[in-house]
């Protein structure tokens, strides 16, 4: 895996719009008009989700081609808690993976146990540790 570019997030003039970018490219995080924001971009969970499904579907893609399976696509789902907050905190990440093309039974199963090993589900289930400092 290459090294990941910094990430910087800007809060702008309009309230819970946020800029991200890594330097080449840009996008939003925003809150939905509920919230006060703008809606004008994915949450942050939402952007949160949206990394592990990418990286999920990336990663499928890239065994599949490794292997020679023909794979047609894959569309990853995912909701965070979706019974609610879990009882003494957490987090909960319900991933469902609908896979196209004629694969058998043993790659489907294979190709699932590479979803579980793609880069930012192993990040997310690993410990993580943040350090924040004021510049």
């Amino acid at each position: 895996m290459s090294k990941s570019r910094a990430v910087k997030a800007v809060l702008g003039d309009t309230p819970y719009v946020v800029t991200l970018s890594d330097g080449s490219h840009e996008w939003l995080a925003d809150e939905p008009h509920e919230s006060g924001g703008a809606n004008r971009g994915p949450t942050p969970h939402q952007l949160v989700l949206s990394g592990l499904g990418a990286c999920t579907a990336i990663t499928l893609q890239m065994y599949a081609a490794r292997k020679g399976w023909p794979l047609a696509g894959a569309t990853v789902e995912l909701q965070l808690n979706p019974d609610g907050a879990r009882a003494g905190g957490g987090a909960e990440i319900r991933r469902r993976i609908t896979l196209r093309g004629e694969l058998t039974a043993e790659q489907r199963e294979r190709l699932l146990q590479v979803a579980d090993a793609c880069p930012v589900a192993r990040t997310l289930g690993g410990e993580i540790h943040t350090t924040t400092s004021l510049v």
